[in-house]
């Protein structure tokens, strides 16, 4: 389901196997990462803290993601007018609003939770334990198109990756909050994300503008059209004739 919902036909396949690949296993190592700091630096798993740092999060995409994709417009005002671009930003900007309602949703049923007696707690805890996966999925999806942007512009999704990791690493920055590691540690920790998201991006941008010419800078409408990446090989299917011998039409 989160395939479906958050990597519609309308979304362009990506061009790179091997940067996707990359940004997968990003996703994951990340995960991990960040299960293992809250599970056994700090001496327990602290779940509202994680539910905190998603809402967080979701508001940080909400507000960034429009903002650079508004920026990108004008910096592309003389290549093109924004009604060319009206139809893939439309659709992104709903794709943004649907992940972040799933996340505030999920947040707000585990909430919920406290609040009830046993039974509607069990009844919420399930809902929202299946709302956690349909997102993690999502999010593991939407790493690549990063909501469909990539239909507007193939760079907006490694910018607009980059643009939201660093801001949703500052805040601990300026507060210091290491996560209960060392300060080393905590600044390796914290930093991780965006300088891991800024070099896969730039790695995707250069080889966007060496193989495809596709330059960030460049309104979409003057960039050349990238063809979609070839099909899997497929064995040709001799549907008449002999399979042993295809120049005879009867098969004798």
């Amino acid at each position: 389901m989160a395939r479906a919902v958050f990597h519609p036909a309308w979304i362009p396949e990506a061009v790179d196997p091997s940067v996707e690949r990359l940004k997968r296993i990003r996703v994951v190592a990340g995960v991990v990462a960040a299960l293992g700091v809250y599970t056994f630096v700090q001496g327990g798993f602290a779940f509202d803290e994680m539910l905190d740092n998603a809402a967080t999060a979701s508001a940080v995409l909400f507000l960034i993601t429009p903002l650079t994709v508004g920026v990108m417009l004008y910096v592309w005002r003389r290549g093109g007018t924004v009604r060319q671009l009206k139809v893939p930003l439309v659709n992104a900007f709903k794709l943004l609003l649907l992940f972040v309602g799933s996340v505030l949703t999920t947040v707000l049923i585990f909430r919920l939770g406290d609040v009830f007696g046993i039974l509607a707690k069990l009844v919420l805890s399930l809902a929202g334990l299946w709302l956690a996966v349909f997102v993690i999925a999502g999010a593991v999806r939407l790493t690549g198109n990063f909501f469909g942007t990539a239909a507007v512009h193939r760079g907006l999704p490694p910018l607009l990756a980059t643009v939201t990791t660093w801001l949703t690493a500052v805040p601990d920055l300026i507060t210091g909050d290491l996560h209960g590691l060392s300060l080393t540690m905590g600044i390796v920790f914290i930093l991780g994300a965006p300088v891991t998201v800024t070099a896969i991006a730039l790695l995707e941008l250069r080889r966007l503008g060496q193989r495809y010419g596709v330059r960030l800078a460049a309104h979409p409408a003057v960039l050349p059209r990238i063809a979609p990446p070839p099909p899997p090989y497929a064995p040709q299917v001799n549907l008449y004739g002999s399979p042993y011998n295809p120049r005879d039409p009867y098969g004798t």
